[in-house]
């Protein structure tokens, strides 16, 4: 991938609007994170409607300047934020807009000064700042982004690529830092949140986006060890939670920090955000009527929200179990390869062995695998044919219920696990997995390992070769004349979706090369590039 030194407002726009497409994608998800004794179960769907209103108003920009749209942005996510995760989200990006003001586009430097500046005002937002939340996540990200710079780091997806590692594994160190999160044994819902929302802007520009249509975010697991299947929540605290209070307060000559001041020992988790025109207030407290009061004799009251959290949490506590995401059934995948583990953990797999073409996984190694997931039914992709045996006689080992969808390729993983049924019960989603296998067309290239005659081709030493769902049936001068081969014994008018998943000593611009190839010659087909980064194969295609 070409290296992308400078991002212009457009651009700037476009990847946080697939950002908030993405990150409403995992929004019930994130919602279910949320397991703190009050009754804020609600942080994705927060974050969400405040994206929205900060996108909306990004697209009425006077003009296409990255200050411009960072502006507006941070106008859109202060008028429509909902509560505490939206108020905070809503000062990161009063961050970026100080940070980028005046900039027609920005550079690797620029931005992670105006990450660090996103940072820095997010915490002086809240008046009590608990580390643990997405505000250390946040932190976390921006100190990164400063050391990458520092490295001498020019190149933005670079740069945005480690803020994003750098952010996950905060968000994974969220419950080290608030024991709440550690009884739970869940990770921050707004760190999670606020990861979502940089991935998304990192795969835009990665130029994912068929990538992100077929899958979901995934949801970062603490770095602790588990202690807890699911969270326990069965005592109540005796002291009352009160009402959770938030609206727009909108006057002339406003004060925020003076606000601050006046309301800060009338309740807990206060916010007070904004300008001298347009303050955002959340507070929790035992008296809004007396917080409504103070704030009309300021200006005029939009958008209340007066929500009784004791009420909310009894309820909150009766639905949290449906409310978390399932663990009735954790899939283990096969794969050998960063970019392939990245692909079936994205797609939800609860473990990746490694493993696959001359390194299979034993039956322990399985079995460990197996005993790790915290599910007692476990569906096992092994993903090559050498080890649909092995993956059997887990069977014998464990007391866990096993099922091996005998897939025999990546694709065919890829496919089964795509098919998932998150609703569906144990048996009948590996039925509906293993019927999705006959769905896709596998093909692999690699180089022949000696000269053979075999299938009527006559095959030199370190000849590129090629199978068609592990029959050899090709071979030729280069990679693509390989897979030219086998698209031609296809019927490709039938065929939807090609995916091209390059190894570990493929160059991204031949793979790319490959890829606008295909797409010159099927003009009816998608055509998605990934580096899967699997040895002793050049090229994985799976076609659907």
């Amino acid at each position: 991938m070409s290296e992308t030194n400078s991002i212009a407002g457009q651009v700037l726009r476009d990847m946080f609007s697939t950002a908030t497409s993405w990150l409403e994608k995992s929004s019930a998800d994130i919602d279910a994170l949320n397991v703190f004794p009050v009754p804020d179960g609600d942080t994705g769907t927060n974050m969400m409607l405040t994206m929205r209103s900060t996108m909306e108003e990004a697209y009425r920009a006077p003009d296409n300047s990255a200050s411009a749209i960072a502006h507006a942005m941070a106008k859109g996510a202060l008028m429509g934020a909902r509560g505490n995760s939206g108020v905070i989200l809503s000062q990161i990006w009063r961050g970026m807009a100080q940070g980028l003001d005046g900039k027609e586009s920005f550079n690797a430097a620029e931005m992670a000064e105006a990450l660090l500046k996103s940072a820095d005002i997010a915490y002086k937002g809240v008046s009590n700042p608990v580390e643990g939340t997405m505000l250390t996540v946040m932190k976390d990200a921006a100190k990164e982004a400063k050391a990458q710079v520092d490295r001498g780091e020019e190149d933005v997806i670079g740069l945005l690529e480690a803020v994003v590692n750098a952010a996950g594994d905060s968000v994974a160190r969220t419950p080290r830092l608030l024991k709440v999160l550690k009884d739970a044994g869940v990770v921050d819902a707004g760190g999670q949140g606020l990861y979502t929302i940089l991935e998304g802007a990192l795969r835009f520009l990665k130029g994912e986006l068929e990538l992100m249509r077929l899958r979901k975010p995934q949801i970062i697991v603490s770095d602790l060890p588990s202690t807890v299947p699911l969270p326990q929540a069965t005592g109540v605290d005796e002291v009352p939670f009160g009402y959770c209070t938030e609206f727009l307060l909108k006057g002339e000559k406003l004060e925020p920090e003076s606000i601050s001041k006046r309301l800060e020992k009338k309740g807990e988790s206060l916010i007070v955000v904004g300008d001298e025109s347009a303050v955002r207030i959340h507070i929790h407290t035992l008296e809004p009527g007396s917080i409504v009061q103070f704030a009309t004799k300021l200006g005029t009251l939009h958008q209340v929200s007066i929500r009784n959290m004791d009420e909310q949490h009894q309820d909150f506590l009766e639905m949290q179990k449906e409310r978390m995401p399932t663990t009735d059934t954790a899939v283990i995948a096969v794969a050998s390869g960063d970019g392939l583990k990245d692909v079936f953990g994205s797609l939800g797999a609860a473990a990746v062995i490694p493993g696959g073409q001359t390194m299979n996984p034993s039956t322990k190694d399985i079995l460990q695998a197996v005993q790790s997931v915290p599910s007692e039914n476990v569906i096992i992709l092994p993903n090559n044919k050498n080890i649909i045996l092995t993956a059997g006689q887990v069977e014998s080992l464990t007391e866990k219920k096993i099922k091996v969808v005998p897939t025999r390729t990546i694709p065919q993983g890829v496919v089964a696990l795509l098919a998932f049924d998150y609703e569906a019960d144990f048996k009948t989603n590996a039925e509906i997995m293993e019927k999705a296998l006959s769905s896709v067309k596998t093909i692999e290239v690699t180089k022949s390992v000696r000269a053979t005659r075999i299938n009527g081709l006559h095959i030199k030493r370190k000849q590129p070769i090629g199978l068609l769902d592990d029959e050899l049936i090709a071979a030729g001068d280069t990679d693509l004349d390989v897979i030219n081969k086998i698209l031609d014994k296809l019927d490709m008018k039938e065929a939807e979706v090609v995916t091209i998943y390059y190894g570990e000593d493929v160059q991204a611009e031949e793979a790319e090369k490959i890829s606008a190839s295909i797409t010159e010659q099927y003009t009816n087909l998608q055509v998605e590039l990934i580096k899967g980064n699997q040895p002793h194969y050049s090229y994985i295609l799976s076609i659907e």
